[in-house]
């Protein structure tokens, strides 16, 4: 398997250093680039054709979110891991909407950064538990507690390891949409990633064991 190529996006040189260092000794990862704001970042994605870009989002210039807006329409096949210092809903929500695919913030262990990171590269969300608070107190204002048929068929599919491409493929819609799906799935189930969304739709009896 080749090394995940990543992209380290943040304002501050200090930052990307730390990063680089911290993430050089997995021989799993491989660091291809750096770059100082969302636009930077636009130009270097053709050339560099990273797998994950780990994103800031409060930077000068172009910030994070608009940046991932434009990746997702340039149809990049990058995943962004957004890793900031900051978990208003102000922040959290435009990233997850704008096609982010995780959420962490600075202070989270290398353990859990370098897990998140290979999540990414699956194309599977890991949220900050800080994150996943504020998004499910966000979403469950607008949606019901049951599932909709759409998010029990996403749901379904998951459950059966389908990625987010590939269930977007099978339902004849965007990745995005099944982005979005997933999102209000976490908060319906009161959960934070897809593991444990599966875990609780077989608990609640959404989801019925394959018979063998």
């Amino acid at each position: 398997m080749s090394p995940i190529r990543l992209l380290i996006v943040d304002d501050h040189p200090v930052v990307r250093d730390g990063l680089r260092g911290m993430l050089a000794g997995d021989p799993d990862l491989e660091v291809v680039g750096e770059a100082a704001d969302g636009g930077e970042a636009l130009a270097l994605v053709g050339s560099l054709r990273p797998d994950v870009i780990l994103m800031d989002l409060r930077m000068p210039g172009m910030g994070g979110a608009a940046a991932i807006r434009q990746l997702v329409e340039q149809g990049a096949e990058a995943r962004v891991l957004v890793l900031t210092t900051y978990d208003s809903d102000s922040d959290v929500v435009p990233a997850l909407e704008a096609g982010a695919t995780g959420y962490l913030l600075k202070d989270a262990p290398c353990d859990q950064l370098v897990r998140a990171i290979r999540a990414a590269a699956r194309d599977e969300a890991i949220l900050a538990p800080s994150v996943a608070t504020r998004l499910v107190s966000h979403l469950r204002a607008p949606v019901q507690d049951a599932l909709s048929d759409r998010e029990l068929e996403v749901l379904k599919l998951i459950s059966q390891g389908e990625t987010n491409r590939g269930a977007a493929a099978r339902l004849f819609i965007s990745e995005a949409t099944v982005k979005t799906h997933l999102l209000h799935i976490y908060a319906k189930l009161d959960v934070n990633d897809r593991a444990a969304a599966v875990a609780v739709g077989y608990e609640r009896g959404l989801l019925v064991p394959r018979r063998t």
